[in-house]
Parts: C-alpha cells; structure tokens; sequence
C-alpha cells in the first residue's frame, strides 16, 4: 500500500492530467479530436498570451509526433507530461482499465470510479469521482470509454 503523502501526490498529478485532457478539449474548438494551430493560437490569444503564428506553429510541430500538423490528445498529453514523474498514476489508470467495471460494459462511469477508487485505497468523493469522469466524458454520455482511459494511459507510459 502506498504512503499517504505518495497517494496523495499521485492523485494531485492525476487531477493535474485531467485538467491537460479538460484543456485539450477547450483547445478542439470543432471536436475532431485534435488541436490544429490555428485552435491553438486562438485559445493562447483569449487567455491573454500573444505566441506569434511561428510560435504556435513550433509548439504544435513540438508535440506532433506524427507529423501530420496536428495535436492528439495523446500528443498533447505526451508533450504535457514529459517531465513529470507519472509512474504511480500510470498505475493507477492501468489498474482502471484492467477492472474497468463491473457490469462489462467497457464505459466507467463516476459511480464504478468512486467504488474503485475505494477499493485501492484512494479517498475521494463521489463527487470528484463524478468530476474526474465528466473531464474525460467526450461524448457526453456520462462515462468514460475503455478506448479513451487507454488512450490516457498510453500517453502516460
């Protein structure tokens, strides 16, 4: 079992991961699934910073690893997370994947989150677990698929 100070650090970098997947989704202006540089420059601009087109540009080539000019969520969250140490939220995201849910649907929904949560010995609120859900909900559906968690997943490995 995990120290308290380390759980709880593992919790403060996965909410910090899923604020990056709550800003990747206010970057995709049209939904597509990806953060284009005009996107890119349009949010920077009405959060006050003034990146020039080259700039935004780089930052997009930066984390593109496809180098189709675009960013993914997985690119983004990659470029995002570099140098932060993940391994235990990794583990963690891993672990939810692996128990997805108890029904076999393969979608988690705030509730399952909250139970699985409890059972890795992890405080956290129904509430935050309904939060945390809604944040990776692309769908709007009120669950999160097993594709999106391993998408998560993937970019943190």
């Amino acid at each position: 079992m995990a120290q308290t100070g380390g759980l709880s650090s593992e919790i403060e970098s996965l909410s910090h991961v899923f604020g990056l997947v709550e800003a990747f989704r206010a970057f995709d202006g049209d939904n597509d699934g990806c953060i284009t540089a005009a996107e890119l420059g349009g949010i920077l601009g009405s959060l006050g910073y003034n990146a020039s087109e080259q700039d935004v540009r780089a930052m997009v080539q930066q984390g593109d690893k496809n180098k189709d000019g675009l960013l993914s969520l997985s690119e983004f969250l990659e470029l995002n997370t570099k140098n932060l140490e993940l391994g235990g939220v990794a583990d963690l995201l891993k672990t939810a994947v692996e128990d997805l849910d108890a029904d076999g649907d393969e979608v988690l929904t705030g509730e399952e989150l909250y139970e699985m949560m409890g059972n890795l010995g992890v405080e956290m609120s129904i509430g935050d677990c309904q939060n945390v859900v809604a944040s990776l909900d692309m769908d709007g559906d009120g669950a999160v698929s097993l594709e999106d968690l391993k998408l998560i997943l993937n970019s943190l490995l």
